[in-house]
């Protein structure tokens, strides 16, 4: 007879080898008194590189920590390529899913090698941390996002975007199939904007990863996305390419203002020029 434990190890045996594939299945979680998510519903196919997009509030980076095993949904599922993140270990799901939260303060003293190694520690476990050195994940890392020339630098010592690019290497050592991002360009200035997200889509095509990135700035969003999702109040209000999602309607229902869309002549993404606010932005019934 197979013990839990033994049926654990199993359902745990191939992390991080699988294709990346994401299934939310009547997904909702709440804090007393707040209900956040109210019921969504997403597939998303090993591969594809989604943008979230909605107001502050609405439930976006609540959703990426649901999918990453750092929160417990009150009802639904999340499935990892079929497997229930709510079912495994935390180290576990860290060896499926890798999550960049928003910011994070700099620890005096550490390195950019010591950083990116910390995203070892799934793989690798206490044991593993304590050997010196870099392994060739963690080296790859610093080396597909170009930090590898500043390994011995002390992190503090760099700028935003290069720290943020030092933090992605991080999440990268994770060596998941998913890459989870809350609003990697938040704080930068537009050139590295640009240089992140340029970066996000480049490791995408070179290493057929699935990511799920929050942006704000829905012309981001529009121009390096292959699928926009926009969430309202908990649910979500919008959902496909963004030449068909991004539109005037969409200003309105998701983020609250009024706003004409256009195409880039070259690229052909949508172009969004908003207006000013709605006064009452709409509700959106569930």
């Amino acid at each position: 007879m197979t013990t839990d434990t033994e049926a654990r190890t199993a359902r745990e045996a191939g992390d991080g080898q699988a294709g990346g594939g994401i299934r939310i299945a009547g997904l909702r979680f709440g804090y007393p008194g707040r209900e956040v998510l109210r019921g969504v519903d997403l597939e998303l196919a090993g591969g594809e590189l989604v943008a979230l997009v909605g107001l502050n509030g609405c439930g976006k980076s609540t959703l990426l920590r649901l999918c990453a095993g750092l929160l417990r949904p009150g009802a639904g599922r999340v499935l990892l390529d079929g497997a229930d993140v709510a079912g495994l270990s935390r180290r576990a799901a860290a060896r499926r899913v890798a999550l960049l939260h928003q910011s994070a303060p700099a620890v005096p003293g550490m390195t950019v090698r010591q950083l990116v190694r910390q995203g070892r520690y799934a793989a690798r476990g206490p044991l593993g941390m304590l050997r010196e050195g870099d392994d060739a994940v963690a080296a790859r890392a610093m080396a597909d996002v170009g930090v590898a020339e500043w390994a011995d630098r002390p992190v503090e010592a760099l700028s935003g975007g290069e720290r943020q690019r030092v933090r992605l290497a991080m999440a990268l050592a994770q060596d998941t199939r998913v890459l989870l991002l809350d609003e990697p360009t938040t704080y930068l200035d537009l050139r590295h904007q640009l240089e992140v997200l340029s970066t996000v889509v480049r490791l995408r095509a070179e290493r057929g990863i699935t990511v799920v990135m929050v942006l704000h700035d829905i012309g981001h969003a529009a121009r390096f996305a292959d699928r926009i999702v926009a969430l309202r109040d908990g649910v979500v209000v919008a959902d496909g390419a963004p030449e068909a999602v991004v539109t005037p309607q969409l200003l309105a229902d998701a983020l609250g203002v009024v706003g004409r869309v256009g195409r880039d002549p070259e690229g052909g993404w949508p172009v969004c020029y908003p207006d000013h606010p709605l006064s009452s932005p709409k509700i959106i019934a569930k």
